[in-house]
């Protein structure tokens, strides 16, 4: 089933159904195909095959079949004409800018972003000629006065890591087009079961699949979603660079897909409850979840957002001994700087994620040492509570 064939059907299905073709086996489950290479009928047709006269597998770091239906599925769910699949999250990211950049360029970075991004930004990408700058997220006269004539891409991440702070997608989509520029949204906090960025403006969508689209912490993966005149400059990075992602990883997120509606509004009911709860209590300064109608971005969540995920963060009183004394004292959940999981995972963002910041980075992307992460798993609400209460309780 193509992505062409997937316009009339609901999310749901798509994710289900979507972009899968069964071998003559006529097997009912999507087929894994673990191979390295691919067998050619003769020289001539092999030929054919690397001048691209012919379409179609010859290496599975250029196409695997399994790979293909994950990316043909998760295009559907975005919208867009193709997704590239990568090796890791931070390889979709990387992969976007090596196949669109060149030395010179600018790129405009959101400050609140995952920690990574910004040290791939500053060490990495910034050693090939290309310049970044950052700006707040959510003021768009910063975005604006950073352009220059030579800025070729805005990135930001929304609902941002860990504030949950919200872009609003249709002002920087306009601002892109007005510079000349592309918008890149990382979707990874919503996904498409709960956002889709090219709906507002934006021109290409990363995503880490290691968090909600796995949503069990089982493998690593990442994907790069547009048109496909936009993949095709990816496309060829890959190829030659080699950040592909596995046939093996791919089954397993094509699997992730088959549920990932129901677990986005299950983990986002559960978040909504906790931040609520979490307000209520006297060692709590703040909560960030763009689920609370006080929090500065709700308007816009409820506009760009089918809801408001499973990512929430909370200030307690006291520095970083109170936050370390309270993450210790939990029992059940998982101390641990992954996302996305079935399990509630908790972390203290200033010392893990976004620990290779400078405290001046860590300050204006507002990373206080009393901010702890909780993402949301599947559990019983009241047993993350409970669990919750052994922290309360110590500081």
């Amino acid at each position: 089933m193509t992505i062409k064939d997937s316009e009339n059907m609901h999310f749901e299905s798509i994710a289900i159904r979507g972009g899968y073709r069964r071998t003559q086996e006529n097997e009912h489950s999507e087929a894994l195909f673990l191979t390295s290479s691919y067998i050619f009928e003769n020289c001539d047709i092999a030929a054919k095959y690397f001048n691209n006269e012919l379409q179609g597998n010859v290496y599975s770091r250029y196409s695997n079949p399994t790979v293909r239906t994950f990316e043909e599925r998760l295009a559907a769910l975005e919208g867009a004409d193709r997704a590239v699949a990568t090796s890791s999250g931070m390889a979709a990211t990387l992969s976007v800018v090596m196949g669109l950049l060149s030395a010179g360029d600018h790129i405009i970075c959101s400050r609140e972003v995952f920690g990574s991004t910004i040290t791939l930004m500053d060490n990495t990408i910034s050693k090939f000629g290309v310049e970044v700058s950052y700006v707040a997220l959510t003021d768009i006269n910063d975005w604006e006065k950073a352009i220059k004539p030579h800025t070729k891409m805005l990135f930001c991440e929304s609902p941002s890591n860990p504030l949950n702070e919200v872009a609003d997608l249709e002002a920087l989509a306009a601002l892109a087009r007005q510079a000349n520029c592309l918008l890149v949204v990382d979707n990874c906090f919503c996904t498409p079961a709960l956002q889709r960025p090219l709906e507002w403006g934006a021109d290409i969508v990363v995503h880490s699949a290691t968090k909600y689209i796995d949503g069990q912490g089982r493998c690593l993966g990442g994907a790069v979603v547009g048109s496909d005149e936009l993949m095709a400059p990816v496309i060829g990075f890959l190829r030659s660079a080699g950040p592909t992602m596995s046939a093996f990883n791919a089954w397993v997120f094509l699997k992730g897909l088959e549920t990932l509606s129901l677990r986005m509004r299950a983990h986002s009911a559960s978040a909504l409850q906790l931040a609520l709860w979490l307000e209520k209590k006297d060692q709590v300064v703040k909560v960030n979840y763009s689920g609370l109608k006080k929090h500065s971005g709700h308007a816009l969540a409820c506009k760009q957002q089918d809801d408001f995920g499973g990512v929430l963060s909370f200030q307690v009183r006291g520095g970083r001994d109170a936050a370390w004394r309270f993450i210790d004292a939990t029992q059940m959940l998982s101390l641990t700087a992954n996302l996305g999981d079935s399990k509630t995972t908790i972390v203290h963002p200033a010392s893990t994620t976004h620990s290779r910041l400078t405290s001046d980075q860590r300050s204006a992307a507002g990373i206080t040492e009393n901010l702890i992460r909780v993402a949301v798993g599947l559990e019983n609400i009241k047993d993350i509570k409970r669990d919750l209460e052994f922290g309360f309780g110590v500081i």
